[in-house]
């Protein structure tokens, strides 16, 4: 037993160790006067962060990323909250098709589907706009969404809590608005991290779609990849930072928000 345990945390903290690593690396390599000739760096200073704020398109590469990010987060859920409650309920057997069809974005490289749709789409205003950029990257994170939601779906008894609302005299939009929804909130949030997360740091479709039209802080990353890797771990640093600090956000107001007596 005692074995069992020691091998468990020895792989628990070489995980720990595995994952943190590579952070903390590029979080000291950020404010490195310089390290590629010793061990530890050769002084430290905030010099690249200056550098990188200064820079007259980080701000508004960090703004795109955001919108980009955020109005992915909400076209996934006006599309697959609907569409999985009604597969769960109304439509069961649709259900594996569903699976099938959220599964399929993984197997399309993001380069196919990006020189897809700028073939299909060449009418103006459509053509290499955000928007399109919006609609292939909801297509991309489709599976990251639809799969906590159905997961949460399918830990309800839908069949029971359909029947009472509907004797009580609710309709299906209600239903889903003020009865589903707060119950797989913990769905709705894991999904919406996981999309956030997944498009605040697309690149390929950002680069093909709209390019420097609408340049995203990955896009200025790589730019910055080629002329100072100090300046681009910086960026690294900031945008990681940004993504744990609203993913915290969330996650705190969602608990606090569960744990508020329900009268």
């Amino acid at each position: 037993m005692k074995d069992g345990v020691v091998s468990r945390t020895f792989f628990l903290l070489l995980f720990i160790v595995y994952m943190l690593v590579p952070i903390l690396a590029t979080y000291i390599f950020s404010i490195a006067v310089r390290w590629d000739r010793t061990i530890l760096p050769e002084g430290y200073t905030f010099e690249w962060y200056s550098q990188t704020f200064q820079h007259p398109y980080f701000i508004i590469a960090l703004r795109n990323s955001l919108m980009l990010a955020t109005y992915t987060v909400i076209m996934n859920l006006i599309l697959i909250i609907p569409a999985a409650y009604i597969a769960h309920t109304r439509l069961p057997s649709v259900k594996l098709q569903m699976d099938l069809l959220t599964i399929l974005p993984f197997g399309i490289p993001r380069v196919i589907l990006a020189l897809a749709l700028i073939t299909v789409f060449t009418m103006p205003p459509i053509t290499r706009s955000p928007f399109l950029l919006v609609s292939a990257c909801t297509i991309f994170s489709m599976p990251y969404m639809y799969r906590p939601i159905s997961n949460s779906l399918e830990a309800m008894d839908l069949k029971t809590i359909n029947d009472a609302a509907q004797l009580q005299g609710a309709n299906s939009w209600q239903i889903l608005i003020y009865i589903i929804g707060p119950n797989i909130i913990s769905g709705i949030v894991s999904g919406s991290l996981l999309v956030f997360s997944a498009i605040f740091a697309e690149y390929t479709l950002a680069v093909l779609i709209t390019g420097a039209r609408f340049k995203t802080l990955p896009m200025l990353l790589v730019e910055f990849t080629r002329r100072d890797g100090r300046i681009a771990s910086a960026i690294s640093v900031i945008a990681f930072t940004i993504a744990m600090l609203l993913s915290l956000a969330i996650i705190a107001v969602t608990r606090n928000r569960e744990q508020v007596p329900k009268r």
